[in-house]
């Protein structure tokens, strides 16, 4: 049985460790973060693309225009002036990788008037063939849109799959601590007590005893159980024998703390705690007045 424990155990953990490999597979490598600074690594991109097309045209001058978004995927600029096409392709994949931006996309040159296709490829032909569609074709002067397209983000793992991981990591993971506590307890040895436990929390009051766990108070052939406050407020006594306690005191320790102040309860419940000690001379629950009241004992012991 123990050797199958220890299996058992050793198994749980290894499944614990492939499922939270699993679970960190499953999570998404993108925050949120960055899909929200996206769009801005995009922008300047595009605006760094320009400005060296333009550069190499010989305009050092001209105005860039500000990039249009027209979706999450979707990113345009207008170039008013020709550029070289040829040179388009590494400048913008230069551009893309400054800025740590490794999303596949496509490529559309627009002409600004009817916003139709003049020239373009797709990403792949240039990083995987390094031969761009529409190459070395004549340009005609005019105004142009710049349109790159990025793919849509793979969709996340599903977070219900992701939590069933955890939830059956979970379930091994206690199964496996079941296990190994029980084979530790069946390790240890037993110690039984050579004599019959002894009682605690009993308090002898003279010839009384009073049990405060159990509410019970034992005076002379009689025994009482007692209400809860009748017991706490023993208790209270028994705690502060021989001594004059305040009435406000009293009021405070066992009525304040549950939200109940009555000042007659207190003598309502020392004169039934009175009678229940009435057959033991030894103790006597003294009022002073003016004050409050204290408990004399002649013989207190305490077991534990």
């Amino acid at each position: 049985m123990k050797q199958w424990t220890g299996i058992f155990g050793m198994g749980s953990l290894v499944v614990i460790g492939l499922l939270c490999t699993q679970f960190a597979w499953l999570t998404p490598a993108k925050t949120a973060t960055d899909s929200q600074r996206f769009p801005q690594k995009v922008n300047l991109a595009l605006r760094r693309t320009v400005h060296h097309l333009l550069l190499k045209s010989g305009d050092s001058t001209s105005r860039i225009q500000p990039v249009q978004q027209q979706n999450a995927q979707v990113f345009s600029i207008q170039i008013d002036h020709a550029f070289d096409y040829g040179q388009l392709p590494v400048l913008l994949q230069e551009s893309f990788k400054v800025h740590d931006i490794q999303a596949n996309y496509d490529v559309a040159v627009l002409d600004c008037a009817q916003g139709e296709l003049q020239l373009g490829y797709n990403f792949r032909d240039l990083t995987e063939k390094n031969e761009v569609p529409c190459g070395g074709r004549n340009q005609p002067p005019g105004c142009y849109i710049l349109q790159v397209t990025f793919a849509a983000p793979e969709a996340a793992s599903s977070p219900i799959t992701g939590w069933w991981v955890l939830a059956l990591g979970g379930l091994l993971m206690g199964l496996g601590y079941v296990a190994w506590k029980r084979s530790n307890r069946s390790n240890e040895v037993v110690e039984m007590p050579d004599t019959a436990p002894i009682e605690t929390d009993r308090i002898v009051l003279g010839n009384s005893s009073f049990e405060p766990a159990r509410q019970l108070l034992h005076s002379g052939e009689h025994q009482y159980n007692l209400t809860y406050r009748e017991a706490k407020l023993l208790q209270f006594f028994m705690g502060h024998l021989n001594q004059v306690v305040e009435r406000d005191l009293i009021l405070k320790s066992v009525w304040e703390d549950e939200g109940i102040i009555v000042g007659r309860s207190v003598d309502v419940f020392v004169s039934r705690l009175r009678k229940m000690l009435q057959d033991d001379p030894s103790i006597r629950i003294v009022a002073v007045h003016g004050v409050g009241y204290k408990v004399e004992v002649q013989n207190l012991v305490r077991n534990s």
